[in-house]
């Protein structure tokens, strides 16, 4: 293949559909390696998984709290990877967000990310905001005292990979059923259970919504390509196994929801760039 010169002002976006955690993982190696030699520019892949806790590398044994038996009866995978960050949920009704890009600086990356989704939350009038100044393990993205996306990256050679989960309209239970982002106490909720039903924020609307805004806090232009433009085939899920956990349960958060005007998004900060960030 031959090389691809990078534009700077173009980020290319591509939908994969429902992506096994382990080949999304595959296909993010290989974009990665691609991108690093320069065949392909600044990329975004946006899709969903079957249920999988993902462990970062400062996960806890003990974040698994009801043994790994007990999830693996109910259909859900466990993988440890090499991104930031401790355990955490993915499922359907979630959409996953993999940039692919060129990172000099890695916590400017996360808040980037962070604001990013903040924006697209509030074209809902959904108020959300980072937390980041709390510590690494607030990394992520709330609406109020609630987590709504969780974010944890990897970066190799300046490259980075892993991304972002924005929680749509899913079965928030699995999260309970773990310590999720290590905070014992945090209470996670989604798109669904902060707003009434409306056309506007299903998962169609929102990986336009999230697309649009990442190029706009990176000041892209997006480029829409196909799965067969990078050299990969569309993949398609198994069905998930019987009893595991599904998509558009709306289930609803411990407290009440609030809906109010939205607040800017948070400034990237300058600092030194680690390998692999933590999140939450």
């Amino acid at each position: 293949m031959s090389a691809h010169r990078p534009s700077r002002d173009e980020l290319w976006v591509c939908q994969l559909g429902t992506v096994p955690y382990r080949r999304a993982l595959a296909t993010q190696l290989e974009l990665c390696r691609r991108r690093q030699a320069h065949e392909l520019p600044d990329l975004l892949l946006l899709l969903e998984h079957p249920p999988v806790y993902t462990r970062g590398r400062r996960s806890h044994p003990h974040e698994l709290s009801l043994g790994e038996p007990f999830y693996r009866a109910r259909g859900i995978e466990i993988v440890d990877t090499d991104r930031g960050g401790r355990i955490t949920y993915h499922g359907p009704g979630q959409l996953v967000g993999y940039p692919i890009m060129a990172v000099p600086d890695v916590l400017a990356h996360l808040r980037s990310i962070e604001a990013a989704l903040i924006h697209a939350l509030a074209r809902l009038h959904l108020d959300a905001h980072s937390r980041a100044e709390e510590g690494p393990d607030y990394t992520g993205v709330w609406v109020g005292p609630r987590k709504i996306a969780s974010i944890g990256v990897h970066v190799q050679r300046h490259i980075s990979t892993h991304g972002f989960a924005l929680n749509v309209d899913m079965d928030l239970e699995p999260f309970s059923w773990v310590v999720p982002c290590g905070l014992p106490d945090v209470h996670m909720t989604s798109i669904a259970a902060e707003l009434p039903p409306a056309p506007d924020a299903g998962m169609r609307c929102l990986r336009r919504l999230a697309a649009h805004s990442f190029c706009e806090v990176h000041a892209r232009r997006q480029r829409l390509v196909s799965p067969r433009r990078l050299g990969i085939d569309a993949p398609v899920a198994s069905p998930p196994p019987a009893g595991a956990p599904a998509a558009s349960t709306r289930a609803r958060p411990t407290e009440p929801p609030r809906s109010v005007a939205p607040r800017a998004p948070v400034r990237t900060p300058v600092a030194r760039r680690p390998e692999a960030v933590a999140s939450g």
